[in-house]
């Protein structure tokens, strides 16, 4: 049997949607505007930016984004045609292929941090008191935790 959501739950789902919407959009839309750049292809170069030798591989980077392996190697083609990122085959597994950060992408990520942290600041830390965001920082991680975990955590309420 269904468990329906009431009115307030409803609301608040809906409000989260649009919310998360809103916010990529906005943050996407000011770093294409800016820098050329969207929203996850600065991700990647963070990503790369933040490991040893500012490399992973592939399959690695496509769960850390959460994207498909092939939606990532269509974009690391792109990226890679702008000189962001390189291509790299794993010397212990010929098979594999890391995703490498270019001193280009290195540029255009220290270039386009402001934006996106800027952003992120004027659209959601500043708008929320100290206490929300904290109340907020802890439901996310218990909501990501639960989702990480394939949905076998208990359902503590």
């Amino acid at each position: 049997m269904t468990r329906w959501l009431s009115a307030d739950q409803q609301r608040i789902w809906r409000d989260w949607l649009t919310t998360s919407e809103l916010l990529d959009h906005i943050l996407n839309s000011e770093l294409q505007a800016s820098h050329g750049l969207s929203l996850g292809d600065y991700e990647i170069l963070v990503r790369l930016s933040e490991s040893p030798k500012r490399r992973i591989r592939m399959s690695e980077l496509a769960e850390k984004v959460l994207i498909s392996r092939s939606r990532l190697s269509h974009q690391i083609d792109r990226m890679q045609e702008a000189g962001l990122v390189d291509r790299k085959i794993c010397d212990d597994d010929r098979r594999g292929q890391f995703a490498v950060l270019t001193d280009h992408g290195w540029k255009a990520l220290v270039s386009a941090a402001h934006v996106h942290v800027s952003g992120v600041r004027n659209h959601f830390v500043d708008i929320l008191t100290d206490a929300e965001y904290a109340a907020l920082g802890r439901a996310v991680k218990k909501l990501a935790a639960y989702l990480d975990d394939g949905n076998e955590t208990s359902k503590a309420k």
